[in-house]
């Protein structure tokens, strides 16, 4: 393709506006932009924008913001902009109609090595599951959801003590200069589409719900480990103490035999706090007491007993 192709941008949070932005900063022809309606928030429960809107807005593109992606009238004001490709970033699933009728097909970002993690949380997987690498994948929508042709991709290590937010944040940033990558080779046809391999039985990348952060103290350590940093800073695993649910962020590996029974909540010298599991003890960087903002562990254990 000789000229710039006409590319419409879809997405939504903070994750999405990286790839956005890196697209403006190559001088992509990017026409207009499809994101989330406004939503209420907060105490005044005041309408809402994207991260990606927002974004959008401040660089003066186009924004849709359809209710429902089947509406005739949102292919109509979709189609009124010619786009010769479309790019995901973390948005809704899309209707066929939708991805479908773009010369160049709909292109999606997503934060696993496919085949592997396909699904909605593909990077608190990975570290649940304790990889040690994962990586960005860029492919070609189709029918069945992450199953399209890959692209490019792009690894990405994962060190022992990474939690799920700090991966977000280096893949928001892969992403992006891989996305450009991807872009620039489909323009020139340096890319070849290659088809997915057959997926691993036991790599999902499932919506997580509140029993997926539930903590069995019956697990070993590193498992249990990998589940806290998994689901750090969101939405964190939960336990109990006293009866009282909490939840844990930031923890640390200690390899030695419990003489506790799995799940007991030790303090040591009122400064170390730390759960026994099936191999070991989990020690406690911070703690999120339930009714109360999350905390270092010191200031906890200075106000436990009056709690």
């Amino acid at each position: 393709m000789n000229k710039a192709p006409r590319i419409v941008f879809m997405g939504t949070p903070a994750f999405a506006v990286a790839s956005l932005k890196a697209l403006l900063d190559a001088q992509m022809n990017v026409v207009a932009v499809v994101t989330a309606p406004d939503k209420p928030a907060g105490r005044g429960m005041q309408l809402q924008q994207s991260a990606v809107k927002q974004f959008a807005l401040a660089n003066q593109l186009p924004v849709l913001q359809p209710e429902k992606l089947k509406a005739p009238e949102f292919f109509e004001a979709l189609s009124s902009y010619q786009p010769d490709l479309q790019i995901v970033v973390a948005f809704r699933m899309l209707p066929e109609k939708i991805w479908s009728f773009p010369p160049m097909g709909t292109l999606n970002v997503h934060g696993s090595l496919l085949p592997d993690y396909r699904g909605a949380a593909p990077i608190n997987w990975a570290i649940i599951n304790g990889e040690k690498y994962t990586g960005v994948t860029t492919f070609q929508l189709q029918h069945v959801i992450d199953t399209g042709d890959i692209l490019l991709q792009e690894r990405i290590d994962i060190s022992d003590h990474m939690t799920a937010g700090e991966l977000h944040d280096i893949m928001m940033e892969v992403g992006a200069k891989v996305l450009v990558k991807t872009v620039n080779g489909l323009i020139d046809q340096s890319i070849q589409a290659k088809p997915q391999a057959i997926p691993s039985i036991d790599k999902h990348a499932p919506k997580i719900f509140t029993k997926d952060c539930e903590i069995d103290w019956n697990q070993s350590v590193e498992k249990v480990h990998n589940l806290v940093r998994g689901l750090a800073p969101f939405p964190g695993a939960i336990t109990k103490v006293d009866g009282k649910v909490v939840k844990l962020f930031s923890t640390q590996k200690e390899l030695k035999t419990p003489k506790e029974t799995s799940g007991s909540f030790i303090i040591e010298d009122k400064k170390i706090a730390k759960f026994a599991c099936k191999d070991g003890y989990l020690i406690l960087n911070d703690i999120q007491w339930e009714g109360k903002k999350r905390m270092p562990i010191e200031d906890f254990l200075r106000g436990y007993r009056a709690i």
